[in-house]
């Protein structure tokens, strides 16, 4: 046999499928570990002291630390993570219709002269031109599908 040797004969399966397990629940422990810091500041029902103390508590003896914040607050770091999510959308669904402001909305005097120039080029009857008018007059918005070409010639 030769002075080489070789990792697979040195380092059985067996071991590669430890090594690679132990490695990945410490990558899981870490990202719980980030994730109850994020926790701790994000409650507000915590003040100063208590999340100083869990602080603390996770830095030095962190194993210890991270599963006791787990059993003992574990409960509501789920809810607080919703709420979050949630204002975070709110906050971005303000912001696009505050971005795109009335555009997408048309008055109904709009309305109303659309219909009056479909009518005029002969596209609606007078029937059609008045259920239309009804609709935009009480507020039910613009006329689509029904009608024989109001759907396809309103839009024009």
């Amino acid at each position: 046999m030769s002075t080489q040797t070789y990792l697979a004969y040195d380092y059985p399966m067996l071991s590669v499928f430890w090594s690679m397990l132990l490695f990945f629940l410490w990558i899981m422990w870490f990202v719980l570990l980030f994730r109850i810091v994020v926790d701790i500041f994000r409650d507000d029902s915590m003040n100063g002291w208590a999340k100083a103390g869990w602080l603390v508590f996770t830095i030095l003896l962190p194993f210890l630390g991270v599963f006791v914040y787990v059993i003992a607050r574990g409960k509501n770091m789920g809810r607080r993570e919703i709420a979050q999510a949630r204002a975070q959308q709110e906050a971005f669904d303000a912001r696009v219709r505050q971005a795109a402001g009335d555009q997408g909305q048309r008055s109904s005097v709009e309305e109303l002269a659309t219909l009056s120039e479909i009518r005029a080029r002969g596209d609606i009857t007078d029937e059609e031109f008045n259920r239309a008018k009804e609709l935009v007059l009480t507020d039910h918005g613009p006329v689509t599908g029904s009608g024989t070409a109001s759907s396809s010639a309103y839009g024009r």
